[in-house]
């Protein structure tokens, strides 16, 4: 295991006060119709489950290439519009970089009933690579999408090049530590309780250590806006199925298989865990220790290099951009 310790401050990321007061009124539709990607959006049509549905994503080719693409996932809480710094810059290093919306997410159709699997959404990622005619990948995953990240590797080793995962939740198995299971039903009537207020107050303690910024205003954005929008009932019953995937489903387990090199970005000050509200009182300061996490992972990994950003939080890409930035760019050199 190769080890690299980076202590992390706060990169610029711009947003303009604009965007910010939009933010704040915003209504959006279960397909985001008015809001803007920073690249061009397609869609790709999947048959699943006697149903028609859509995949949004982004396929951007740089001005001069490289011949390597990236394939970015984004979290559950999140859409591929959130990776547009990351892109602009592996645009600029000559990657062509490929971002999808998983079904239930972002721009992509919302079905009614599905059966979610991690391995369900890798193969439909796999079929989105199929078409865009792309042989192989750097995977990038951030929270759920390292979960997923972390399939696809499993399932398609010929088409990973490599792997790196961002802050990945999944890096514990939350049944084995108490945390009690429960019923969609009750996901779901937990989502219909939330409110725009409660989910910045949640990604503030969170995410950011309890001290809001605006340049995260961005990540409230699709949250609040289907809250205020028409299709809040059908947002919040794919949400409920996603956690229900999110906790059944666990990948930690699988880290031994891993067969590809891997790079772990982890912000050591993540306590992100899974239904810790429900779990024991005594062991809730045990879950999502991502200081002890990362470590324990790597180890797991056959060829593994961990990044500690000392300080930071779940969302590297936008706490510390280029600290993260910089792991992220070497790893890639590296495995050229």
């Amino acid at each position: 295991m190769k080890r690299w310790l980076v202590v992390c401050f706060m990169g610029a990321v711009g947003v303009t006060l604009a965007t910010s007061l939009w933010a704040d009124q915003v209504a959006l539709g279960a397909r985001l119709s008015g809001y803007e990607y920073p690249f061009p959006v397609h869609t790709l049509a999947i048959d699943e489950q006697q149903q028609s549905l859509e995949m949004a994503y982004m396929d951007v080719a740089p001005k001069q290439s490289n011949g390597q693409t990236v394939l970015l996932l984004h979290g559950k809480n999140f859409s591929g519009a959130y990776w547009e710094r990351t892109i602009i810059e592996l645009l600029a290093d000559g990657y062509r970089v490929v971002v999808p919306d998983q079904i239930g997410f972002g721009k992509s159709s919302k079905p009614a009933h599905l059966q979610y699997s991690f391995q369900m959404l890798a193969d439909q990622t796999r079929r989105l690579l199929d078409n865009l005619k792309v042989d192989d990948v750097t995977v990038v995953g951030h929270s759920m999408g390292g979960m997923l990240a972390t399939r696809f590797a499993l399932m398609f080793p010929e088409r990973t090049r490599s792997l790196v995962l961002v802050n990945p939740i999944g890096l514990e198995d939350w049944q084995h530590k108490q945390v009690p299971w429960q019923s969609v039903d009750a996901w779901y009537q937990g989502e219909l309780s939330k409110t725009p207020e409660k989910v910045k107050a949640y990604m503030t303690a969170s995410y950011f250590d309890g001290q809001w910024k605006e340049i995260y205003d961005p990540l409230l954005t699709l949250q609040q806006g289907w809250m205020r929008g028409p299709d809040y009932p059908r947002i919040a019953w794919n949400s409920a199925l996603h956690y229900d995937m999110i906790f059944s489903q666990p990948v930690v387990q699988d880290f031994d298989r891993l067969a590809v090199p891997t790079l772990l970005v982890i912000g050591t000050r993540d306590r992100t865990a899974l239904g810790r509200n429900r779990a024991p009182e005594d062991s809730r300061e045990t879950l999502g220790r991502y200081d002890q996490l990362g470590e324990k992972t790597a180890q797991r990994i056959p060829d593994a290099t961990l990044v500690e950003l000392e300080g930071i939080g779940h969302v590297p890409q936008f706490e510390a951009f280029d600290r993260y930035m910089t792991a992220l760019r070497k790893f890639l050199e590296q495995s050229r």
